[in-house]
């Protein structure tokens, strides 16, 4: 049985703004000038003036570090999709950023997460190559399987993560605010991706097409956006009590902590279990 991970006590109403949020949350870079004088002759020959870094900037917020851990734990779930290594380069570009400082106390947050929470450790292939894989340290039950995105695809990793910023979003989402928080894990909509292959195909037309997925045109928009929410199959494969243990078990929380999210929840979890009305009566 996998162990109850900790709660870090966050508020209910600041975690239900951080799914999904961009990098307005990312705190600000902590790299320091080799001295003013030196910063002065730099800028004099480079003909233009650039800010120096504050005095003032400390150290994260423990809210900024929880982010940064879920966002990490989030990348190396996609990237181990396929079976393929993960390279500390790729985690570093397209994760790390300004907090290349204390990549290795977030690698270590992200590895306990990923144990006791998902079920999966992470280790380095070999000393010192610089890339990790993922090894299922439990054999899952079907529950546990379907919340951790193991449904034998390498795609599902992906789709847990859209529904569940549609989820946490009011049920409806702007697709660009989709790919905003999707770029940050190192999926772009117009790059092609080594385990989705066309990422903006898939999810636009792909999950569509298998109905797990609606994606329609805001009327009025200029430029024109769109917004996807949940597709029937999706209702009928899965509930939003276990998306949102998904979102939950991603940020280290439980799903309590989205009052708003759980009590909807709640009420589809009642509305399933109730015996379906209008049917033939049935035989004494």
């Amino acid at each position: 049985m996998l162990q109850k991970p900790r709660s870090r006590g966050r508020p209910s109403s600041q975690a239900e703004r951080d799914w999904g949020r961009g990098a307005a949350e990312e705190a600000p870079s902590t790299s320091r000038g080799a001295g003013s004088s030196q910063e002065t002759r730099s800028t004099s020959s480079q003909g233009a003036r650039r800010p120096e870094a504050s005095p003032e900037v400390g150290p994260r917020s423990q809210q900024q570090l929880e982010l940064k851990v879920a966002e990490l734990v989030q990348f190396l779930l996609i990237k181990d999709q396929k079976k393929i290594p993960i390279k500390r380069t790729d985690i570093l570009k397209h994760v790390i950023g300004d907090y290349k400082d204390i990549f290795p106390d977030l690698l270590k947050l992200a590895a306990e997460r990923l144990e006791y929470v998902f079920g999966y450790k992470l280790v380095e292939l070999e000393p010192k190559s610089n890339t990790y894989i993922l090894i299922n340290t439990l054999e899952p039950v079907e529950e546990d399987a379907e919340v951790r995105g193991d449904q034998g695809t390498p795609t599902t990793g992906l789709l847990m993560i859209v529904l569940g910023l549609i989820f946490m979003k009011g049920n409806t989402i702007k697709e660009t605010e989709v790919w905003d928080f999707l770029r940050r894990l190192g999926v772009y909509p117009t790059k092609k991706h080594l385990v989705f292959g066309d990422p903006k195909k898939l999810i636009t037309e792909e999950f569509v097409r298998q109905r797990y997925l609606e994606y329609r045109r805001i009327p009025h928009t200029d430029p024109v956006d769109y917004e996807l929410q949940w597709g029937p199959r999706t209702n009928l494969e899965t509930s939003k009590m276990k998306v949102l243990k998904f979102v939950a078990k991603v940020h280290n929380q439980d799903p309590k902590d989205w009052p708003a999210q759980y009590c909807e929840a709640l009420a589809d979890e009642e509305a399933r279990a109730r015996p379906e009305t209008g049917g033939p009566a049935p035989s004494s």
